[in-house]
């Protein structure tokens, strides 16, 4: 069995996109299949509350967001680089924002085709705990060609890039091309076939060709494993020890050992506390001590969520 662990379930586009990564390296790892909405009984207490997915486990070690656990599985399995020729900087950048100004207009395309399968309590959570807006298909019906507007106009720029390459940056493909991708994905996995006319997708052209090289990937080796013996390999290991970043390397000054809240600044405000062990511009830990799940290090990026001394 792989120590990779990826908490995820099939609809979230999220962990499409880490599953996607994972098949682009080639990596085994374990499967852990969750609900797609609270409760997450055996999740939760490792992630301190935070309640988005995907979620990446490596023992007792807890990766919180994409745009963390991309650069990690760099980072433990740097072959088959997601940051080709030097673009680590411009491939984060870039995939933030795609995916902060995409989301809810490529939600809004979305309810207006299956709307009506998205069952209540789904829509109710994401109104209540996740988005704060409501996603039904009646309320987003208003805003339908203002979001399918936006929707065209960024895949007309992508369109326009990979027109001369088959990835954003060349031969190679990046975390930049997954973030765009799995937006896409979300679409045209669960929308009939006419959603691409509608936004502007040309049969075999340069945007549908190099979806599919990316959906070529596979989603690597996954092997299934409960939630149960998840939370036993968490509750069993020691965190390891953190050496890729300075204890009091926190560019707001806090220091290790200062006790702290780290929050998503956009959706699912769910605050985690804990205790500070290190910190940096694109990355900060802290360490939990959950009655069940024993020491854990929880890891969240810094871009996109709020860090305050408790």
């Amino acid at each position: 069995m792989s120590d990779l662990i990826l908490h995820h379930y099939p609809f979230s586009t999220f962990s499409e996109k880490v599953r996607a990564a994972l098949g682009f390296k080639g990596l085994a790892y374990g499967s852990v299949e969750i609900a797609g909405l609270p409760p997450r009984p055996l999740l939760t207490p490792l992630t301190g509350g935070y309640r988005r997915a995907p979620v990446l486990q490596v023992g007792a070690d807890i990766y919180c967001d994409t745009n963390l656990i991309l650069p990690t599985l760099e980072r433990l399995h740097p072959a088959r680089t997601l940051y080709p020729a030097g673009s680590e900087g411009v491939a984060q950048g870039l995939g933030f924002a795609w995916e902060r100004q995409m989301w809810v207009p490529t939600i809004g395309v979305l309810v207006h085709f299956i709307g009506e399968h998205i069952p209540p309590e789904f829509i109710k959570d994401r109104k209540e705990g996740y988005l704060m807006i409501d996603i039904s298909k009646d309320a987003m019906a208003p805003q339908f060609s203002e979001h399918l507007g936006f929707v065209r106009a960024q895949l007309a720029w992508l369109a326009q890039a990979l027109g001369a390459r088959p990835f954003l940056f060349g031969d190679a493909p990046s975390a930049a091309d997954l973030a765009c991708w799995q937006t896409l994905y979300l679409l045209r996995k669960n929308c009939p076939p006419e959603v691409d006319a509608l936004l502007g997708l040309a049969p075999g052209g340069p945007v549908v060709r190099w979806y599919e090289r990316i959906a070529a990937f596979g989603h690597g080796t996954p092997t299934a494993m409960t939630a149960e013996q998840a939370f036993e390999v968490a509750r069993a290991a020691t965190p390891a020890p953190v050496t890729h970043l300075d204890p009091d390397g926190d560019p707001g000054g806090l220091r290790a050992g200062c006790p702290v809240t780290v929050t998503p600044d956009d959706n699912a405000r769910v605050p985690v506390s804990g205790t500070l062990v290190a910190a940096g511009d694109s990355e900060i830990v802290i360490h939990r001590k959950d009655a069940q799940a024993g020491s854990l290090h929880i890891h969240f990026p810094r871009l996109g969520f709020d860090v305050k001394a408790a």
